[in-house]
């Protein structure tokens, strides 16, 4: 299925090159939206697209978020400067989830006492754990910290198993193809339709309609597919958001 994001940085909706997110280094830009946040927030409304995210790039983009989350009550998830503090705020704004990242995962290992306690507070129906990645080599490392850390949690069925009972899904960007509208990244949507038990939602590369039936068949159905640079709504020329919406409707499970 097709999920849609938001997201923000500098208090603009922007499609970014993944990998160039270095701290105060100038950014690989694709898009800027001269619309507002909350009016792809309501055309996800209307067309019945919940499950999407609001990220967060940075500082300067709270207005924005919380904006977006009015506009969908219950329709999205916000990510991006999540902690034990401020987590139960975004809730009371309207997110379904909070996505958590650097938060948990800091100093290059998985802090269980923070993941535990945010569980504990929250109830872990309302988490999705960020398990964005690099490629090492044949594997695949989550990554913080506007993705230039590298920790040492290497993604695998085990670690999924793990990270399952605190949380009830998953976001997984592949950032070395993040951005770069080049195809996804089939071996790690394959692994990943393998490892989670979880619903799973994947975004980097993708290109074309044909990547939300190539993700449907690799991930086994169990992985769902963000598109951002290559769609049209986000100055794309790959993908039409009509015809995503149209996907979803296809495919969406009778009841």
């Amino acid at each position: 299925m097709f999920r849609p994001c938001i997201d923000l940085h500098e208090g603009k909706v922007k499609q970014i090159v993944g990998g160039s997110l270095r701290g105060d280094l100038a950014v690989e830009t694709n898009f800027v939206s001269e619309k507002p946040a909350s009016w792809f927030a309501a055309i996800y409304k209307r067309d019945g697209l919940a499950g999407g995210h609001v990220i967060q790039l940075g500082p300067g983009n709270e207005g924005e978020a919380r904006a977006a989350l009015a506009a969908f009550p219950g329709g999205l998830q916000i990510g991006g400067g999540v902690t034990l503090n401020n987590a139960a705020s975004w809730l009371d704004a309207g997110a379904s989830h909070v996505i958590i990242t650097s938060w948990v995962f800091h100093e290059g290992r998985v802090d269980w006492t923070r993941l535990r306690q945010l569980a504990g507070a929250l109830g872990r129906e309302k988490l999705v754990l960020d398990l964005s990645c690099r490629r090492r080599g044949d594997n695949y490392f989550v990554v913080t910290d506007r993705w230039q850390k590298f920790t040492d949690v290497m993604l695998s069925a085990q670690t999924f198993d793990e990270f399952a009972p605190w949380c009830a899904e998953f976001l997984v960007h592949a950032v070395d193809v993040e951005g770069l509208c080049r195809g996804i990244d089939s071996t790690l949507v394959e692994n990943l339709g393998l490892w989670t038990r979880l619903p799973l939602t994947y975004a980097g590369g993708a290109n074309s309609i044909s990547d939300l039936q190539k993700v449907h068949e690799l991930g086994r159905g169990r992985v769902d597919l963000t598109i951002g640079s290559a769609l049209d709504i986000f100055g794309g020329s790959g993908v039409k958001y009509k015809d995503c919406v149209r996907f979803n409707r296809r495919h969406r499970p009778r009841k």
